[in-house]
This record gives structure tokens, C-alpha cells and sequence, in this order.
């Protein structure tokens, strides 16, 4: 799935008909090149190759032979070579084929050397615009050359660290996918298959590796059902490691020619895929997924319609039930050329991606942008040299404490791509983010619930994440983007709601997780659940503007409950007189419950009460003990039965 810079160089119609009229007068020459034609459109690399040779032996200056045997020695990877005789044929016939500067300097371009790309495509300027064909695409290139020049004079630091032979093997290993807490490495391995007419043949599959101490567990195959016979690749996970997105081409019940399916994995097996089916996926392909940490936006590119380029990054909406349609992310990222392998960082604000169109070293840079206040992307800023080269530069994953990247690589063998690791140079890197792990149960028998969970920012009210627990254990892993306060609510069928806040802001370098272990109530008479995230002002009962998001959460509970009958109960610490505290209390309790009425909740569902410092459960000898005093309540008075 990696992207080829397509240079067509051997063109029917290159330099005049070559079916009809050719450079040379040597019969030899012709035949052999006829000949090579046969062996080329056969794909018969090198018989092709042969026959060139010798009709090249025939007349050195056989431009067409040159233009093809550059071609063949380009599909064979041999650039350098693919260089040599293209330049020849153009030195023979200067002026005369210009669009033949910009296909050679497409070539140079690809060998990393600057300098002579650059000469070549200047040529290719310097022709009369109406003369050309892909003039943009000539000055795409003159533009990545004045980038590349400057950026090795001024490197970013970059030292890739392999990550040994439990995962790295003599076969292709890439696109590297981490869990939030870095515990699970998921990637892709071309995998020998057994042997076919052809020879070995070999597929793509899952492979994944667990972290021991400071390094990779022994490397295991993911298996059935998620691998298959077919090739499975271009992935990305949720924050907790536990639902797998990938790409998939030319399947039975595939929408285009690629899909993206999904595969939720319980316990320590994978499920059987599913195609995620429309409007994500459709009769175009759709590929390169890349999930947010909870799971509610799907980046991913594809060449639909309504895009700006062969390839665009798009994004999906989750809704609750359903994906939704997909929105272009414009040209904020994408432009007439091609974007592709889209991460969304955890922190949900910064993506990586690689793209052909931004100015960059070469074939496809890798990339980052900052989500803005507004929803406005950022110009893309390029990772820098060498962290991006000549080389087609393609699925990037940064951690969660954001200092460090895994990449594939084949700048160790030449030959096969190995996982690599870096430390991300300080420009690149995303806000830091921790994360949060934990157990949802029973707060009796401690059976783990299968709950709903909700992170929210307590001071602008947004949605930061939203998640479920495990099945059946009731864990779960949230990724906490850093310099936030957060706002947790939880539900359960057939439980109280749980809420609690937590200040997350400016002290967290590196992966620094929380642990919290939630016990839920069940709906029962006399069950009670401290409102965590109500606040008034200092001796007062004016309810605080970030009161509004639990108030609201507490209000649908109770319209989506009209048989309970509830206690709004006000308390406060020991500070101030016995009667003050009484009745600053109770005009607490009265404010919510006027607050909830106003969101619909009948007021004969609720009663307001004032206990004064009457009930502590702390100490009120210490600050922290008071913290826990001053709290408002709801309680089961009564459950009517219809």
C-alpha cells in the first residue's frame, strides 16, 4: 500500500510515433527494440532488458531504445540506471522532447540528488508554458528542491533505535500501532504464504507484540479470523488496544476496491471482521484508517469524489449508532495531489500524515497539524531532515507522552523495512497525554458492569471522550490530554450515575497514569450518589457556570427515571455558625433542584433539604477533610411502581 511517484517515461507518443517512426535506420535496432516491446507488454522484465541491450549495441543513439530500457530498468528498481539512459536520450535530441526534463528530474528527484533535479526541471521551465504538458507538476518539483536544499543544511535531531529481532524479522515489517499505554504493538508483516506457480508467494497480516521491561515480547501472529488468506494491512486501534480498524482490497463483500472493516478483540482474541460498510465506505476506496482514542472520529483517505486530489484525508462522525457522513478536511491539509496515512495523536488535536503536495524532500513527507479553538486545521509543518528523505516517507505513530515515534524503515538491510523508534524532535510533538486505567463495578458484589463513560472539559463544558468498559470484566483506558480539568460521568443500566472531577494541568511530562477503580450504586431506595461537580460560589448558593454540564447529566437521568422520587441534600463543613450552615445548605439544595426543574424534571419528584455540617465524612480539622464536607447529594427516597 505504499505510494509510487509514477514516472512514464516510455510513451507511445513520446518523441513522435514510435510505432510509425523511430530515430534509427538500423534494421537490427528496430527489431531488437520491436522485440523488447513484445517482452515488455508481456511484463517480461528481462527479456525486455536483453533485447534493449542489443538494439542499443546496434545504434548507440537510438533515443527510443534509451526511453525504454530507462523505463524497464525503473520498474526493476535500478534508478540510477533508469537515470543514466534517459539523460542519454535527451542529450541526443536536446529541445526536442521537453516534457522529458520534468519525467528525468521526477527521476533525480527520487535518488536525492537536489542539485541535478534541480537543473533538470529549470530546463523544463525555461520552455514556453504551451510547448509543456504538467507545467504544476514542474513547479512542484522546483519548489521541493529549494525545500530539500535548505532543510539538510539544517537538520532536526534524529537517531532511529530498532526495535531488535523479537519484532523485526528478514520479511517487510510496517506500519507500527501502538496502545495508549504503550503495553501493545500492533503491525504489519508481508508474510511467506506457501509457494504458487510463480515461486514464494507472500501476504500481508497482523502480527502484534506485548512490551516486557524495556522491551518487545517475541513477536505473535494474530490469526484467524482476523488474518486471512486475503492481506490484511494499514491499521489503527482505540486508545485501549481493544477495537482494530484496517484496510482491506478486493474482498467479497468489499463496497469499492478497497474497504476498511473493523474487529473488536475480547479477552485475548480478536473477533471476526466486519465491514463498516456506507457512508464511510463506498464504490471508490477507502483506506488508511486512523481512529481517535475513544473510538468517535475515523480519519482515512480516499479517492471519492468531491476530493481535492488522487488521494484526500477525510473524516467520519460516529453518532451513536452509525458512522457518519464523511466531511473533506479541505485544504487546510489536503491539496491536488496526494495525502495519505493519517494518526490522530491522543491528545485528539494533532494529526501526522504524508503528503506529495506540501512542500517537502520528495515523494511523500511526513507531516503534522494542529487542530485550532475554531476546528480549523493548521498549515502542515514538515517533521524536518532526515526524518523525512527522498524516500516515500509513510505511517507514522507518536506516543501518548508525545517524545517519542515508530516508523518503518529499510535503512538498515537496503532490502526489507524493519520498526524503528525516535525521539520526536520538540517542534513535531503533540500536547502530552496520560492516561487513565481502571474497573467499573458492582459496589456490593464487585462483578464488573458494562457502562457507559463519559470525559468531559469541566470548564468549557466539551465532550473530550467518550468510551465503554470491557465485556464482561468492566475495565477500561482513557487517554487524558494534559492542562485540563476534567469532569468524569459514568452510567450503568439499572445504576446511579457515578461523577467525580480531577485537575490535570501543566505537571504531567510523561506517561503518568491514574488508576480509578469505580464502585456504582444500584437504583434502589436509600442509595446515594455525591454530585462531585456542582460548585457555588464561596459562602454562597449561586451555582458556578461549570455546574451546568452535571446538572444537565443529572437531569436526563432523572427524566429517563420518572418513578424515582429524589433527595437533593446540601452539606458543608464546620466553618461558620451551626444555624448559617443550616441554612446555606439548604439554599444550595433549593438552587439545584430549581435549576432542575428547569430542565423539565417534575417538581414533585424532588425534595430539597439543607444538613448543615451535620453529616461530615471527613475531617474537618484538615482542608482536604472539609473538601469531602462541602458536597450536595442526591438519594433515593422512593421508587413508584407503574
Amino acid at each position: 500500500m505504499k505510494q509510487i511517484f509514477l514516472v512514464t517515461m516510455f510513451l507511445l507518443a513520446g518523441a513522435g510515433s514510435l510505432a510509425q517512426s523511430y530515430s534509427t535506420r538500423s534494421k537490427s535496432a528496430v527489431k531488437r527494440f520491436e522485440k523488447a516491446r513484445n517482452c515488455y507488454e508481456m511484463l517480461d522484465l528481462e527479456c525486455a532488458r536483453e533485447q534493449l541491450l542489443r538494439s542499443i549495441r546496434s545504434d548507440p543513439e537510438f533515443r527510443e531504445a534509451l526511453q525504454l530500457l530507462a523505463q524497464v530498468s525503473y520498474d526493476q528498481g535500478k534508478i540510477d540506471e533508469a537515470v543514466m539512459h534517459y539523460e542519454r536520450s535527451l542529450e541526443l535530441s536536446p529541445g526536442e522532447n521537453p516534457d522529458g526534463y520534468r519525467l528525468l528530474a521526477a527521476l533525480t528527484l527520487q535518488t536525492g540528488d537536489y542539485r541535478r533535479t534541480l537543473e533538470h526541471i529549470e530546463t523544463f521551465l525555461s520552455f514556453p508554458p504551451e510547448q509543456v504538458r504538467n507545467r504544476q507538476e514542474g513547479l512542484l518539483i522546483q519548489r521541493n528542491c529549494h525545500f530539500a536544499l535548505s532543510a539538510i543544511q539544517h537538520p532536526v535531531p534524529f537517531h532511529p533505535e530498532s526495535l531488535g529481532d523479537s519484532v523485526n524479522s528478514d520479511y517487510n515489517e510496517y506500519w507500527p500501532c501502538l496502545s495508549v499505554d504503550e503495553s501493545l504493538l500492533m503491525f504489519t508483516v508481508m508474510d511467506p504464504a506457501g509457494s504458487g506457480p510463480t515461486g514464494r508467494r507472500v501476504q500481508e497480516d497482523f502480527y502484534y507484540s506485548l512490551r516486557s521491561g524495556g522491551g518487545w515480547r517475541k513477536r505473535i501472529n494474530a490469526g484467524s479470523p482476523l488474518n486471512t488468506p486475503d492481506n490484511e494491512g494499514a491499521h489503527t486501534m482505540t486508545a485501549d488496544g481493544r477495537v482494530l480498524y484496517f484496510t482491506a482490497c478486493n474482498r467479497r463483500d468489499g463496497k469499492g476496491r478497497c474497504d476498511i472493516y473493523r474487529s473488536e478483540r475480547v479477552g485475548d482474541r480478536w473477533g471476526t471482521p466486519v465491514n463498516i460498510g456506507g457512508p464511510v465506505n463506498s464504490g471508490y476506496s477507502e483506506k488508511h484508517p486512523a481512529v481517535s482514542a475513544d473510538g468517535r472520529k475515523l480519519y482515512f483517505t480516499s479517492d471519492r469524489p468531491g476530493g481535492m486530489g488522487s488521494f484526500d484525508i477525510w473524516v467520519s462522525t460516529w453518532s451513536g449508532d452509525r458512522w457518519g457522513e464523511p466531511q473533506n478536511l479541505g485544504d487546510s491539509i489536503n491539496t491536488a495531489w496526494m495525502e495519505q496515512s493519517p494518526y490522530i495523536h491522543p491528545d485528539q488535536q494533532s494529526l501526522y500524515f504524508s503528503s506529495s503536495g506540501w512542500p517537502g524532500m520528495g515523494q511523500g513527507d511526513l507531516f503534522v497539524s494542529r487542530l485550532g479553538p475554531t476546528g480549523q486545521w493548521s498549515e502542515p509543518e514538515n517533521l524536518g531532515y532526515p526524518v523525512n528523505t527522498h524516500n516515500d516517507e509513510i505511517g507514522l505513530s507518536v506516543t501518548a507522552s508525545g517524545d517519542r515515534a515508530y516508523f518503518a524503515s529499510d535503512r538498515d538491510s537496503g532490502t526489507d523495512t524493519d520498526l524503528f523508534t525516535f525521539e520526536l524532535p520538540v517542534a513535531a510533538r503533540p500536547v502530552p497525554v496520560s492516561y487513565m486505567t481502571g474497573r467499573v463495578c458492582d459496589s456490593r458484589s464487585r462483578i464488573g458492569l458494562e457502562a457507559r463513560m463519559q470525559l468531559i472539559d469541566l470548564e468549557s463544558g466539551e465532550l473530550v471522550m467518550e468510551l465503554g468498559t470491557s465485556r464482561p470484566e468492566g475495565e477500561f483506558l482513557m487517554s487524558l490530554p494534559t492542562e485540563r480539568t476534567y469532569m468524569l460521568n459514568v452510567t450503568a443500566e439499572g445504576y446511579l450515575f457515578h461523577s467525580e472531577h480531577f485537575a490535570f494541568s501543566g505537571i504531567y511530562e510523561k506517561i503518568d497514569p491514574f488508576r480509578r477503580d469505580i464502585p456504582m450504586e444500584r437504583i434502589t431506595e436509600g442509595s446515594t450518589v455525591v454530585m462531585n461537580n456542582i460548585f457555588f460560589d464561596v459562602d454562597s448558593h449561586s451555582l458556578r457556570e461549570v455546574s451546568r454540564s452535571e446538572l444537565n447529566k443529572v437531569a436526563a437521568f432523572l427524566l429517563a427515571h420518572p418513578e424515582l422520587v429524589v433527595e437533593i441534600g446540601g452539606h458543608t463543613d464546620s466553618t461558620g455558625s451551626a444555624s448559617h450552615n443550616r441554612m446555606l445548605s439548604e439554599k444550595r439544595a433549593i438552587a439545584v433542584t430549581t435549576y432542575l426543574t428547569g430542565q423539565g424534571v417534575p417538581p414533585e419528584n424532588l425534595r430539597a433539604i439543607g444538613y448543615g455540617d451535620t453529616l461530615p465524612v471527613g475531617d474537618n480539622e484538615t482542608e482536604q477533610g472539609r473538601a469531602k464536607n462541602r458536597r450536595t447529594e442526591l438519594k433515593i427516597l422512593k421508587i413508584s411502581v407503574n
